[in-house]
């Protein structure tokens, strides 16, 4: 999201092979003859790639990402929700149905046509896949955690705090050198956050952890992508298609010692349904933020990543009723403009 609006901007498509050129043969008495090299054609059998207008896809994929979070919120409240406080589990279901999906769509579409440019080697997938899927994992479940104790509009407030901990991690590694630019950037985004968690009438310290935890794992994936994948081009279904079998393994394994039995137990709250549903807005999610790839500039993303926390925002407090104050409307303000300049400047 609002984890899937950093992968769409970081995602580049692959660049068009080369053109052959026209060959000059010298042939016989100083002749000349210009031969035409014609770029071979696309089987008539072969899919054609979809496209859908900004206009279009910029909508759905705000609407499948405010989904997402707002219906994972209400599985998990036990007030005004379905009472089904299992994070872990929750998650390795969507992790199961999208390595599933993604398999489905690499036999039947193109959309997963990027994983054939991949030579994802066993040395590759055990230094890099590896890794970085367990920092995602990780991610995915302190985040859910967060949900159980904090409100939407608050944990929204304190995803802002991104962009700083991936620039601390880049300055710790010498990935990136400090500037002034960047430090006012950080300034402006912790301070905003800071203000925000200030001002949260319903602050919970457990929640707010396993938030700072979520981050720092989520920036630390960002980072290491940088590292490790360098040069490798991934969009968001590809990564998918690799990362969610190691994720939900993961995921499983981990289940026992957090969950135990007790989600088998509680199905009957959510349901065939809803379980299906949920897992399918989560990867339409994904699907919907391929097509975004292509449609716009990073500064029209960027705009349409900060319309849509706000949308998120005002939804969570109509849908949860929770409050905000104006300290944290003032703090988020400043950690949007921090946002943007960082988006815009490539963190330059």
């Amino acid at each position: 999201m609002s984890q899937n609006n950093k992968d769409v901007e970081a995602s580049i498509p692959l660049n068009a092979m080369p053109r052959a050129s026209d060959v000059e043969r010298d042939l016989t008495h100083g002749e000349h003859i210009e031969v035409k090299i014609a770029e071979p054609r696309a089987p008539s059998n072969q899919p054609k790639k979809i496209t859908i207008p900004a206009i279009i896809i910029i909508p759905i994929w705000m609407a499948c990402s405010i989904s997402v979070i707002l219906y994972n919120k209400y599985i998990f409240d036990r007030f005004d929700g379905l009472n089904f406080p299992y994070p872990v589990f929750l998650t390795t279901w969507h992790l199961i149905f999208s390595a599933i999906s993604t398999r489905i769509l690499q036999r039947t579409t193109t959309l997963v046509d990027g994983a054939k440019d991949i030579d994802m080697t066993r040395d590759r997938w055990v230094r890099s896949i590896l890794p970085i899927g367990a920092l995602f994992s990780g991610s995915l479940i302190l985040s859910n955690y967060a949900y159980l104790s904090l409100s939407v509009s608050f944990i929204q407030m304190l995803k802002a705090f991104v962009p700083v901990a991936i620039l601390l991690i880049s300055f710790a590694f010498k990935i990136q050198e400090p500037n002034k630019r960047l430090m006012a950037i950080v300034l402006m985004i912790s301070t905003g956050c800071a203000l925000a968690a200030y001002g949260e009438v319903h602050f919970e310290l457990f929640g707010f952890i396993c938030q700072c935890a979520a981050i720092a794992f989520e920036a630390s994936r960002l980072v290491m992508i940088q590292i490790l994948l360098h040069g490798m081009k991934m969009d968001p279904i590809v990564s998918l298609h690799y990362y969610a079998p190691v994720c939900a393994v993961i995921n499983a394994i981990l289940i026992p010692f957090f969950e135990g039995l007790e989600p088998f137990y509680a199905l009957h709250r959510v349901g065939l349904l809803v379980l299906f549903t949920n897992a399918g807005v989560a990867f339409a999610l994904n699907v919907a933020a391929v097509f975004l790839i292509s449609v716009g500039s990073g500064l029209i993303l960027t705009l349409a990543g900060v319309l849509k926390d706000i949308l998120l925002i005002t939804g969570s407090v109509i849908a949860f009723g929770s409050p905000i104050a104006a300290i944290q409307v003032f703090g988020y303000s400043i950690s949007l403009g921090g946002l943007v300049i960082f988006k815009t400047t490539g963190g330059k």
